[in-house]
């Protein structure tokens, strides 16, 4: 990396690096329209696209972005809870769990931890001392009904960003470029392995495309008036038996494995089974919905009623991040993740030391420098792959300019095999051995 870049920010400004490029290239000071960045980035990454393995993973940036084509404004954000007891010492305890991650400024999700983990070290103080349960008891049972509303007002916020994005004037339009996006990395090769997603979204927007695009989403949920999460229903896939033809059958058009790494808003626990209830997309009030309050919501980190129920879902959606990307000949693309979660950037950083993956990061920013610093932690620079910046990050521009198109690839290749055939020598030549 060049001196200039390895020092300064990426944040603010539009940097790429793909291909055979040595070092992250600043778009600026190139003076590169979109016309020539195009002919460098998509047909990389149509051929990173049908990698063996692929994976996407998804942050809370894809969300915004489709808000932000549906309404101009990026949605809610991670503000705080207000408590009016223990507020001095969960803010300083949210702090420092921010600043253990990287994150810097604490938001709701280290809030919520440390509020869970100050429960459960309370509980264990007045426990068997009838003076200290009197003291403390009336303050705890205030802060646990502050945290529930807190969790219920923060559920309502992100009901109201999938509202938003089915009710705003230009929806029609978010919901285009969200389908393009998914199917652009859905649309993967007969012979290939299932695309698979991950999330760390508590939202539906993914599962609101992909239902608009005809993608069908395989989770660890079985059931249909109320699924249920299962540990072994992962490998349930869908095949076809051609007409006429013998062999094995072949894979379904549209279907992929879906994984939502941080829970869902849907996703309830009770008597010790974790079920996805019906709630609509966009509800008014989550409350509604919820016999129980949001005591035993299950959007991480919060530890429903004890740490092995908490412990359950999670251990197992990590494991199949993990066994999903850690494999030979593996390509996962991060749209709109800040590397803020430890546990995450640990899996990618495992999945980098086998030497035939591959790592895309597109992000609309880098704040705090989180992907600079990992990119560096890392030390893989020939398996990494940037587009950071506004250029690069705006879902728009990377749609119709640098996302694979897969639907015509084959077309394509069969036109440029043609017209070579037929002497006949152009561009899609070019574009043919961009593919290869």
């Amino acid at each position: 990396m060049s001196e200039e870049i390895d020092n300064m920010s990426w944040n603010c400004r539009d940097i790429y690096k793909v291909r055979e490029q040595r070092q992250p290239v600043n778009k600026k000071k190139k003076k590169l329209g979109s016309e020539k960045l195009r002919s460098e980035i998509e047909p990389w990454l149509t051929a990173l696209s049908q990698s063996e393995h692929l994976s996407l993973l998804l942050g809370s940036g894809i969300s915004s972005a489709v808000h932000y084509l549906a309404k101009d404004e990026v949605g809610a954000g991670m503000a705080q809870i207000p408590f009016s007891v223990f507020q001095k010492e969960i803010n300083e305890a949210a702090k420092k769990s921010a600043g253990n991650a990287g994150r810097g400024k604490p938001n709701i999700e280290d809030q919520i931890r440390v509020s869970n983990e100050w429960i459960r070290g309370l509980i264990i103080y007045i426990s068997g001392d009838a003076c200290r349960s009197k003291k403390v008891g009336k303050c705890l049972a205030k802060f646990k009904k502050e945290l529930g509303d807190g969790l219920a007002e923060f559920a309502n916020r992100v009901l109201d960003c999938e509202r938003n994005i089915i009710q705003s004037k230009n929806s029609a339009l978010a919901a285009e470029y969200l389908m393009s996006f998914l199917i652009s990395f859905a649309s993967r090769s007969a012979t290939r392995e299932r695309l698979n997603i991950f999330t760390t979204n508590y939202d539906r927007v993914i599962e609101y495309g992909a239902e608009l695009a005809g993608i069908r989403l395989i989770d660890r949920f079985v059931g249909t008036v109320n699924p249920v999460f299962r540990s072994s229903r992962v490998e349930v896939d869908m095949h076809y038996n051609p007409p006429g033809i013998r062999g094995e059958p072949r894979y379904l058009e549209g279907v992929v494995q879906f994984t939502k790494l941080h829970g869902s808003l849907d996703w309830s626990t009770q008597d010790d089974v974790i079920r996805r209830y019906a709630l609509p997309y966009g509800a008014e009030d989550i409350g509604t919905y919820l016999d129980d309050g949001c005591e035993n919501l299950l959007i991480y980190p919060n530890a429903a009623k004890d740490r092995e129920t908490s412990e359950f879902p999670y251990v197992e959606l990590f494991r199949d991040f993990a066994a999903s990307v850690c494999r030979p000949n593996s390509t996962v693309v991060v749209y709109g993740y800040s590397f803020g979660d430890d546990h995450i950037n640990r899996i990618i950083g495992d999945m980098l030391t086998i030497p035939s993956t591959h790592l895309v990061i597109i992000g609309f920013d880098d704040q705090g420098d989180r992907i600079r610093r990992f990119y560096r932690k890392v030390k893989r620079p020939a398996q990494i792959s940037l587009l950071i910046g506004k250029h690069f990050g705006d879902l728009k521009t990377l749609v119709d300019n640098y996302l694979p198109k897969p639907a015509i690839d084959r077309t394509t290749i069969k036109m440029a095999d043609l017209l070579k055939a037929r002497g006949v020598a152009g561009p899609h030549d070019d574009y043919k051995q961009g593919m290869k």
